[in-house]
This record gives C-alpha cells, structure tokens and sequence, in this order.
C-alpha cells in the first residue's frame, strides 16, 4: 500500500472519529439543576428559622388575563382565568428558593391532606409501629404570605404570552417566534413575613421581576417542554416570562433571607 493509500485512510478515520464524537455529544443527555446561585446570597451554615408558605393570592387586575393572538389574519382570544394553577405553581418555587437559601427549615403545608393519609393508615392498623403518628407534624415559627400583583407577558405584534400550559399555552411560544415575539415581561408580587404566634408582620415588600430579552431559538424551545416550571407555569417555559418569573421570586427570597429577625433563626 503506498504513502498517498495509506494517508487516505487516517485521514477517513479521522473523519470518523471526530464524527462519531458530534453525534455522541448531540445525543448525551444532559440534567441542569437550579441550586439557586441566582439569588446572589452569601453561604450560610448556621441556625435556620422554621417557615411555612402561605397559598398565593391572585390580585391582578381582570384585564389582564385575557391576550390576543393574531395568526393567519385570525384573532383568537384566549382567557387565563386559571389562575389557582399560576399560584400553586409559583408557591412551590419559592418554596424550593428558600430551600436552596439554606437559611429555613421548610415545612411542608401545600401537600398536608397526603400526609393525613398517611397517618390514617397508622391509625387503621394498616402499618406497623413505624408509621408516623398525629401529633408530629412541627408548627412554624413564621408564615410566608404571598399576593401576586402585576402578570404581563410583554408581547408584540400579536406574540403569545398564555400561561396554563397545554396546546394553547405552548402554542404562544411558538406565534411569539413567528411574529416577533416578546419584548418585555414582567411579575411582581407582594411579600409579607408574619409571626404565626403573634400575627405580626414583621417585614413586607413588593419584588418585581422584568425580562426583555429572547432570541427565535429560545422562543420555538418553549414549544414542547415545560422546563421545569411548575403548576399552570408551562406555557412560559424558556421565554422572558421565566425569566421575569424567576427573578421575582430569587429576590423575593432575597429580601425574606435579609429581613428575617436573628432571634428566629434557632433551630
């Protein structure tokens, strides 16, 4: 075999390899998790205080539920009255924030009915000594309450902006990229910190959370997948509005971690 025979086949080897390594990487799984570096929080390793997280209320204007979307000369309006799911959705995310913060010991309230079934099942003599008795579920120390007060998905030119995932919420991902899209989304939200003894409130606020940006590729993302938000959330995964979303509640976790009283931060 001469030099010019021989140099073709390293050089299609070559080839190969480096293709086969592409493909291995375009094909590899990948898992991104949030461990809540966003919320800009120094580390902590002390004693944290024992929270709850009150169910969100949904004070937006009515207005502002409903969007229009203009595709193919059609307009369609669609209504998001749904909101419960937008609340449950955003009440587990900041649960999880102010997990992540490690300053809290987070007590479970959203799912408690499972837990009294679980306790039904001891108290039945359906599970044996080990099973968890009523009377052991901790009380906290502070409450958590949160009311959500601004809900605008920023479109323009007819781009989507539903929430409530599904078809029609994906959907608007999709008609945003195609016409332009999203411009500017933002969410805001008020924050109270309550004694759960005394019914005091001991710090309140209002966050806001504003996202401006998006490319077509992380517009057509959000169609197809929820991203990981939460509740009725999915509709807006991978557009401004998660990350308006996001920022939101990383400052809202923020400002409860900097305004929570030293005295409470006993266990």
């Amino acid at each position: 075999m001469n030099k010019k025979a021989m140099l073709r086949i390293l050089l299609s080897l070559l080839v190969l390899f480096s293709f086969s390594g592409c493909m291995e990487s375009m094909v590899k799984p990948e898992a991104k998790t949030d461990t809540g570096e966003e919320m800009g929080l120094p580390p902590y390793s002390g004693p944290k205080a024992r929270v709850a997280v009150a169910d969100f209320e949904w004070k937006v204007d009515e207005s502002s539920k409903t969007t229009k979307i203009g595709f193919g000369g059609q307009t369609m309006t669609i209504s998001s009255s749904e909101s419960s799911g937008y609340t449950t959705g955003l009440r587990d995310m900041l649960t999880t924030a102010m997990v992540q913060s490690k300053r809290y010991r987070v007590l479970e309230r959203q799912n408690i009915d499972s837990l009294k079934g679980e306790m039904a099942l001891g108290s039945s003599g359906y599970t044996d000594s080990t099973g968890i008795k009523k009377g052991g579920i901790k009380g906290a120390d502070l409450l958590v309450m949160g009311a959500i007060t601004g809900w605008e998905p920023g479109t323009s030119g007819g781009g989507g902006g539903i929430g409530g995932g599904g078809l029609l919420g994906n959907a608007s991902a999709l008609f945003g990229a195609v016409s332009g899209g999203y411009k500017k989304s933002s969410m805001a939200m008020d924050i109270r910190i309550v004694d759960t003894h005394t019914s005091e409130v001991l710090a309140a606020t209002r966050v806001e959370g504003v996202a401006k940006d998006i490319s077509l590729g992380g517009a057509l993302a959000g169609f197809g997948g929820s991203g990981g938000m939460g509740g009725g959330l999915g509709g807006y995964a991978k557009t401004p509005m998660e990350k308006a979303i996001r920022t939101c509640l990383y400052n809202a976790t923020k400002f409860i971690a900097e305004n929570t009283p030293q005295e409470y931060m006993k266990y």
